[in-house]
């Protein structure tokens, strides 16, 4: 049967129009374990996922849990072309948490690969639940997937209706669920795929979770919707990169990915050593985000794969904001320019613009920017100031307009004896100490000094000595301000992260509250 023509007609100026476009060109875009897929199949399977939803949906939205693969993407796509809004769980939720995202964003209806989450479908309850894969015809919750040429009411969603929403954790609450549109999503990869160079030549090697902005968007859909194509793994493992990138021109990862890349490249014998690195300084880029990548780690990159990681900005309200060249200087420690199309302002405390050098908060807006809060009008109104997105990070600006994080105004930025400390930049200070393995710098509450800085330190080797912590008060007094040195020193055999590698420091602080023996106060 002929596939019934869309309506209006697809052009490049909407998501699933690049998709569609795409389509009619073949090529590879998917692949995964069970082999490769072109983006024709690729489109094929949406429709076919699009049309077991029964849509359109009308901005519903639609759970998603599956593994890194061609059905997830497939199972995305889908989603959107049938007009509902994606919402991405992750297989490391537990059961409270996906129960809390499907009755927050009122899911009705959940794609799930039943054969490696099967056990998990009474949690999404009370969603109807639609098996992704190829079960068995007449299963219970899984009905086997129309033809993609199957008729149904297909169109094209306007850029301004909801495509993707994604929660995010602030430092306080409950996650709130972020609304990305088609016109955020488009607009997101299209400036990226200029600004980066992606274009149908790139396989991108994928090892990303896919509930965040990271994994789906600046990674995933950049590159399909350049006409790429994606080598997706089940999940990120050290051995497997480095296994992968000889066939890879573009990798994305996080500082904790790239910090277990390089454990594993200096544990492993000569010959595999240099295998490795030849298919490294080989990559066409090597992108890091998602947390602020230490400048001793992106050092040790560079030794191996000939340039340090093109550092970016950018937040799940906002997509990228910045970012360093993909030609031209690098510089470490910052996250580069704003991006084309992107307005960024800095607000210093006193509601004034904050001048060369001083600090201040980021504001920002621009077509990538969301739409708000799904549920939530006030924390939307709160979020923004005049049209501009408050992002809650902190930052300089050098002469020559890169950006310089130092933090996030709740967690990073410390008011100790009347002083502002940046944690970002205490904890460089201490990664560059041989004994140091990783840091997290925190305030504590102090009735003498508002707040005390408390270095949380990893040691190399996982056994710090007894007098670890006289050696890091000493290197820090040689290279930072008397009052920035921190007061307590506490060794932990790991820092509390998130899927993406980025540590919790609101955890890490509710911790050391409850701790039976709090850190004593330096002198």
């Amino acid at each position: 049967m002929a596939r019934p023509p869309l309506e209006p007609a697809l052009s490049e100026g909407s998501l699933v129009g690049r998709v569609r476009a795409l389509a009619a060109g073949g090529g590879v875009a998917i692949v995964d374990g069970g082999g490769a897929a072109s983006h024709g199949e690729l489109w094929a399977g949406a429709r076919a996922r699009a049309a077991a939803l029964g849509g359109p949906l009308g901005g519903e939205p639609v759970a998603l849990l599956a593994p890194p693969g061609r059905a997830w993407v497939e199972a995305f796509f889908g989603v959107v072309l049938a007009g509902g809004v994606a919402l991405p769980l992750s297989p490391l939720h537990p059961e409270d948490e996906v129960r809390y995202f499907v009755a927050d964003s009122g899911a009705r209806r959940a794609l799930v690969d039943l054969g490696a989450f099967g056990e998990r479908a009474a949690w999404l309850a009370p969603a109807r639940v639609v098996g992704l894969g190829a079960p068995s015809p007449g299963a219970a919750g899984a009905p086997a997937a129309p033809a993609a040429d199957a008729p149904w009411p297909e169109r094209v969603p306007a850029n301004g209706e909801g495509a993707l929403l994604l929660y995010t954790s602030g430092t306080t609450g409950r996650p709130k669920g972020a609304l990305l549109t088609h016109g955020n999503l488009l607009a997101q990869v299209s400036v990226l795929a200029e600004a980066w160079g992606m274009g149908p030549s790139d396989r991108l090697l994928h090892a990303l979770p896919l509930h965040h902005l990271h994994g789906v968007v600046v990674s995933l859909l950049t590159t399909l919707l350049a006409g790429g194509s994606a080598r997706m793994l089940p999940r990120f493992d050290a051995a497997a990169v480095w296994g992968a990138l000889a066939e890879s021109t573009v990798f994305m990862g996080v500082p904790t990915m790239y910090h277990r890349l390089l454990e594993a490249f200096e544990a492993a014998g000569e010959a595999e050593r240099a295998g490795w690195a030849a298919s490294a300084r080989a990559l066409r880029l090597a992108t890091s985000g998602s947390a602020a990548l230490p400048a001793a780690l992106a050092e040790r990159w560079a030794k191996v794969a000939g340039r340090v990681p093109l550092e970016r900005y950018g937040m799940t309200e906002i997509g990228m904001a910045t970012s360093n060249p993909l030609e031209g200087e690098r510089r470490p420690g910052t996250v580069g320019r704003p991006l084309p199309g992107v307005e960024l302002r800095r607000v210093a405390d006193s509601g004034a613009e904050a001048g060369p050098g001083e600090a201040g908060e980021i504001w920002v807006r621009g077509p990538s920017v969301f739409a708000g809060y799904h549920g939530r009008d006030e924390a939307t109104r709160q979020a923004f100031a005049g049209g501009w997105f408050r992002t809650g990070d902190v930052a300089e600006v050098d002469a020559e307009g890169y950006v310089r994080l130092l933090g996030r105004a709740s967690v990073d930025i410390l008011k100790s004896a009347g002083y502002k400390l940046s944690a970002v930049e205490i904890e460089e200070a201490l990664r560059a100490h041989p004994l140091v393995d990783d840091v997290a710098v925190v305030g504590l509450p102090d009735e003498a000094l508002g707040e005390r800085a408390v270095a949380c330190v990893v040691a190399r080797g996982g056994e710090p000595g007894p007098g670890l912590e006289g050696a890091l008060r000493e290197h820090c007094r040689a290279r930072l301000a008397p009052y920035k040195v921190p007061r307590a020193f506490v060794a932990l055999a790991e820092l509390p992260r998130n899927a993406l590698g980025k540590v919790q420091k609101p955890e890490l602080v509710r911790r050391l509250l409850a701790a039976a023996t709090p850190p004593e106060r330096a002198p």
